[in-house]
């Protein structure tokens, strides 16, 4: 189960690294997205995976740590307000320079001497 959910969490960042990457605005926003899952994944992951373990103390002999989930609750109201606040950059700066390349430039694919 620890390695399979390590996995993830790698695979996650992995993808995530890579899309950021990109000269595109859109990848860049999916990459984000892509290592926001991956932190609430990891925080998660650091109150130990336990089964059948009781939320609210006093119910069972084990229970869950709330810390970490209330960490991962907090996470995604803020990875949800930055992909947001990314989108609209990515929209308003698409309108003022007319293309969507992080840098602002279209780059030059054309080779000299030849068309």
């Amino acid at each position: 189960m620890e390695l399979l959910y390590a996995a993830c969490v790698g695979v996650l960042v992995s993808c995530g690294v890579f899309l950021i990457l990109r000269s595109r605005t859109f990848p860049v926003v999916l990459g984000l997205t892509m290592l926001s899952y991956a932190v609430n994944l990891f925080l998660f992951s650091s109150g130990r995976l336990s089964l059948n373990s009781a939320a609210v103390l006093g119910y069972s002999k084990d229970y869950a740590d709330p810390l970490p989930q209330a960490f991962v609750l907090t996470a995604i109201v803020i990875g949800f307000a930055m992909t947001a606040f990314v989108v609209i950059l990515a929209i308003r700066g698409r309108a003022d320079l007319g293309n969507d390349h992080v840098n602002g430039q279209v780059p030059d694919n054309k080779v000299k001497g030849k068309v």
